[in-house]
């Protein structure tokens, strides 16, 4: 029998481990909808028997947890100590978080760290205003990059031989002011490199409108630095006071990480 190729690296896929990680992703895509086996095994293209035998073993250990009649498949309670093991352990997020922390109580406004991944941008941290609260805390969930201040910030920063690995094929609207025209955008992230920040208008949320900043201890940035403010409160005078301290912000954020090893791989 002839041995499996190599993959990436010279390093044989381990297909179970493979199977294993695209059902957690899958699952977790899903946030708050559970799903049934022929679901799962339908979409992973995996037959049921293997889908069930790896859905009783991550929900032995964990990483899966089914509902009262054992028909119905969610992700686990080890996938959230992962992740939080995850953020304690970021040396960006130890950094960043104190600062965001000072500018939330100086301006009362909402500040996020964010980290380009694949197409979308993870939520590391989220300091929210007294003023507007969120339903639910946006650590560790992740939006389009193209339709997010943080995203289009990061997305600013690379060459345009791999802004295509960050895009889908077709941008969706998220609401009636995303930009899901391609050239459109492209001339927005133009925007961005020649002001040196960038904006979201209203095209993640009705409503609010967003400023970011890359954090620089990488090359290219795969942190910014965001603010949120509803449009009610907002005014030149208040923009031009967000982004000076913002500016300060990301000088402190990025000192720190000059004396760390941030920037080191």
């Amino acid at each position: 029998m002839a041995a499996p190729e190599p993959g990436e690296g010279g390093v044989r896929e381990v297909k179970s481990a493979a199977r294993t990680l695209e059902l957690l992703e899958l699952l977790a895509a899903r946030r708050n909808r559970p799903a049934r086996l022929r679901e799962l095994s339908e979409a992973l293209g995996m037959p049921r028997s293997s889908c069930y035998a790896l859905l009783r073993t991550l929900a032995k250990y964990g990483w899966v947890r089914t509902d009262a009649s054992g028909t119905l498949y969610g992700i686990g309670i080890r996938a959230l100590l992962a992740g939080t093991t995850y953020l304690d352990t970021d040396p960006c997020v130890r950094v960043a978080k104190p600062v965001l922390d000072m500018l939330g109580e100086h301006l009362d406004e909402t500040f996020h760290l964010g980290r380009l991944d694949g197409e979308d941008v993870v939520y590391l941290v989220t300091r929210a205003s007294s003023q507007y609260l969120r339903p639910h805390n946006r650590v560790g969930r992740d939006l389009p990059a193209y339709s997010t201040a943080l995203g289009k910030a990061l997305l600013a920063e690379l060459d345009p031989a791999e802004l295509d690995g960050h895009l889908p094929e077709k941008l969706t609207a998220l609401t009636p002011h995303t930009l899901v025209n391609r050239p459109a955008l492209l001339d927005d992230l133009a925007g961005v490199r020649e002001r040196g920040y960038a904006v979201d208008r209203e095209e993640n949320s009705v409503g609010l409108q967003c400023f970011a900043l890359p954090l620089r201890y990488t090359s290219p940035a795969t942190d910014a630095i965001s603010c949120s403010v509803p449009l009610t409160r907002l005014n030149p005078a208040r923009e031009a006071e967000i982004l000076t301290a913002m500016r300060r912000a990301r000088e402190t954020i990025e000192q720190a990480a000059m004396t760390s090893d941030l920037g080191q791989p």
